[in-house]
C-alpha cells in the first residue's frame, strides 16, 4: 500500500524542525518560567508547537493512501531560472528590470499562453516591490541600472 508521502514527509520534517529549534533553546537560552520567561522560552514553545503539528499531519498519513508523485519540472525550473535571474541581476540591473525579468521567467510555466496577464503581474508585482522595499522599508536598492 502506498502511503501518502508528501504528507507524511511534510509532517515529519516539520516535527523535525520544531524538534530542532525546541532542543537547540532550551540548550542555549534560558527558559524562565512562566511569570519570567527567559530569552529562549517562547522559540521552544514555538519550536515545540511545530513539532506537535508536524506530528499531527505526519500520523494521519501512515494510514492514507498515496498517490503517485509527479515533480512538475517545467515550473520548478522556471521559478529557479526566475530566482536566479533576480539574485543575479539585482546590483547590476536594479530593482524594476530585473523584477520585470523575474515575474516573466516564473511565468513562462504558467498553462495560460497569454502575454496579457503576464505584464500585468510583473507590472503589479514590480510596483509592489518598489513601493515595499524602496519607498516603505527605504532600503538602499539601485532601482535602475547605473543608480
Amino acid at each position: 500500500m502506498k502511503r501518502d508521502i508528501p504528507d507524511l514527509a511534510g509532517g515529519v520534517l516539520l516535527a523535525a524542525i520544531g524538534l530542532f529549534v525546541t532542543l537547540y533553546a532550551v540548550d542555549h537560552y534560558e527558559i524562565g518560567s512562566l511569570r519570567r520567561m527567559g530569552p529562549g522560552f517562547f522559540p521552544a514553545l514555538l519550536g515545540g508547537v511545530l513539532a506537535v503539528l508536524g506530528v499531527m499531519i505526519a500520523l494521519p498519513a501512515l494510514a492514507r493512501r498515496g498517490e503517485a508523485i509527479r515533480i512538475a519540472w517545467k515550473e520548478c525550473l522556471a521559478v529557479l531560472a526566475a530566482i536566479l535571474v533576480f539574485a543575479a541581476g539585482l546590483d547590476r540591473v536594479g530593482l524594476v528590470p530585473v523584477t520585470l525579468a523575474s515575474v516573466l521567467i516564473a511565468t513562462l510555466a504558467a498553462p495560460d499562453r497569454r502575454i496579457g496577464w503576464r505584464i500585468a503581474l510583473a507590472i503589479v508585482v514590480t510596483l509592489l516591490s518598489v513601493a515595499v522595499f524602496s519607498f516603505g522599508l527605504k532600503m538602499t536598492v539601485p532601482l535602475w541600472p547605473g543608480r
